[in-house]
């Protein structure tokens, strides 16, 4: 479980500063073969949390919010911005795809 919150943190890292894009959360979770309860401990981390304020601030920085986001995310193009809000929300839409598919009970047939 500390290795998905390492590879989190590390995964937000490496998107802001080298805008590479390494982490699939759901592939992962499947390759460890991680729990639904694993998973929920995850979407209630702070891990999580930073990851939604992330995600918020982003969005407010792209559509012109307040001077301080501009000051703190100024160095970092809008279309780049986009980019990197983007993979942070799909690395929680995985987290919680995830959980869902994990659920207990029949499958659905596809």
């Amino acid at each position: 479980m500390d290795d998905l919150f390492g590879l989190t943190k590390q995964a937000i890292d490496l998107a802001f500063s080298k805008n590479i894009f390494s982490l699939n959360l759901y592939q992962y979770a499947k390759s460890s073969n991680m729990t639904r309860r694993d998973m929920i401990v995850f979407i209630e981390s702070s891990v999580a949390r930073e990851l939604a304020e992330l995600v918020v601030e982003l969005d407010d920085y792209l559509i012109g919010g307040n001077k301080s986001l501009k000051e703190a995310y100024g160095y970092i193009p809008k279309p780049k911005a986009r980019k990197i809000r983007n993979y942070l929300y799909g690395i929680l839409e995985d987290a919680k795809r995830y959980e869902q598919d994990r659920r207990p009970g029949r499958k659905k047939k596809s």
